[in-house]
């Protein structure tokens, strides 16, 4: 047995992505720079993930994601003590997790970084969520800064030339907020200079993704869902155009020494809704076990998917476009397209879709989609009920169970 100890661990590090050092490194000094921005006389501003950030890069502000924030939470074990605290100030435990941690972290300075820095201001963007509007609404009040609301109207079916100027408008309003807040002018030759760096990152990280429809693939969505942090928090950067490029070479390097993230990959199973923070490793090596490999989500590519209709001569406007049509901004059926789209793409032959407490917009059609694809498409599905930051809705032996017999579909 102690023999083989040697060569199996030569094994597993031989698996593992070297570019998580620098993911980390990258990570601690951003937030370094985040909460000391005051000494430096730099402006923070807390936006939503999926809101127009380049125009914050533009004028020089710090962008400081709650949601990133919340990620982070959960990936640390400390969701459940952050969400008691914020029932105990009179929130519901119905409320999103990332909402009640965030809102906790404000008052108790608790967290993995013991809490945000404090905003200048706050941008809030409904594209990926009714819950932010009043959650912002709430730290607004609490710090006593500006609220900038960023609204996108739901698209059916098609985004109508109504609802297309309603937004293009806006982003002129998101520059005029800008200016008047941060006592300067916007530069539109930065905001194209920002611009330019944000598509690339995009194509960058969706090449990144595209590398795991080889067989067998180099990483698994639970490797991405880590991978996913720069272009959430520095999109817009030369930073994040840098480390895309590098990780993306390291897939392609991985593909061409025939490293695989799963050692014997069979199936190959697509992700929907966010993460499971808290046992991320655990679901990972559990799927791992049956030797299938989650090659792809509807997650991570939410911030690649609509760079194609990001026009680099157009950018102001065509970005109002871009962040309108998100993937949980639009009806269940280009919701399916778009996991047919994928399911095709990587050659997936099971879907495991999370069935996010926290997470209404994500978890509340999931049903109907798992009904189509299994009608349409004739793909076997598996629903695992969970909360994303919250332990208290994570039942290990219930999950274990019906990931064990999900598995036994293929054999």
């Amino acid at each position: 047995m102690t023999s083989k100890q040697p060569g199996i661990d030569q094994e597993r590090e031989r698996r593992k992505i070297k570019s998580v050092a620098l993911m980390k490194k990258i990570m601690k000094s951003y937030y370094f720079r985040a909460k000391t921005a005051k000494w430096r006389r730099k402006k923070v501003a807390w936006i939503t993930s999926g809101g127009p950030v380049e125009p914050l890069i533009a004028m020089d502000v710090i962008p400081v994601y709650p949601e990133n924030h919340g990620a982070m939470i959960g990936a640390m074990k400390m969701g459940v003590d952050l969400c008691e605290r914020s029932e105990a100030m009179g929130y519901s435990r119905d409320l999103c997790s990332y909402a009640r941690s965030d809102i906790a972290c404000s008052v108790v300075k608790g967290g993995p970084i013991g809490g945000l820095p404090k905003p200048d201001f706050l941008i809030c963007c409904n594209n990926i969520c009714g819950t932010v509007l009043k959650w912002y609404e709430i730290q607004a009040r609490r710090y006593n800064v500006p609220l900038f609301i960023f609204d996108t109207p739901f698209i059916h079916s098609e985004f109508s030339e109504e609802a297309q100027v309603y937004v293009k408008r806006q982003m002129r309003e998101f520059i005029k907020f800008l200016e008047q807040t941060c006592h300067k002018q916007f530069k539109f030759d930065r905001f194209q200079h920002v611009g330019k760096l944000s598509i690339q990152a995009q194509k960058l990280w969706q090449d990144v993704l595209d590398c795991c429809a080889h067989k067998p693939a180099p990483m698994t969505a639970f490797d991405a869902f880590f991978h996913l942090a720069l272009i959430v928090t520095l999109r817009g950067t030369q930073t994040a155009v840098d480390y895309y490029r590098q990780l993306l070479s390291e897939m392609q390097e991985r593909i061409a020494q025939g490293i695989s993230m799963v050692p014997d990959e069979k199936n190959r199973l697509l992700w929907d809704n966010l993460p499971i923070w808290f046992r991320t490793r655990w679901l990972s090596n559990k799927f791992s076990e049956h030797n299938a490999c989650l090659v792809a989500d509807t997650y991570t590519s939410a911030w690649s998917g609509v760079v194609h209709l990001i026009d680099e001569n157009n950018l102001l406007d065509s970005m109002a476009m871009a962040y309108s049509n998100v993937h949980l901004n639009v009806s269940i059926d280009r919701m399916f397209d778009k996991m047919k789209s994928l399911i095709e793409k990587y050659e997936v032959n099971g879907v495991v879709m999370h069935s996010n407490r926290s997470c209404k917009p994500y978890s509340f059609g999931q049903y109907d989609l798992e009904k189509m694809i299994r009608e349409k498409l004739n793909i076997p599905t598996l629903v695992l009920e969970a909360d994303m930051v919250d332990e208290r809705n994570f039942s290990e032996s219930q999950i274990e169970s019906r990931i064990d017999a999900f598995m036994e579909i293929f054999k």
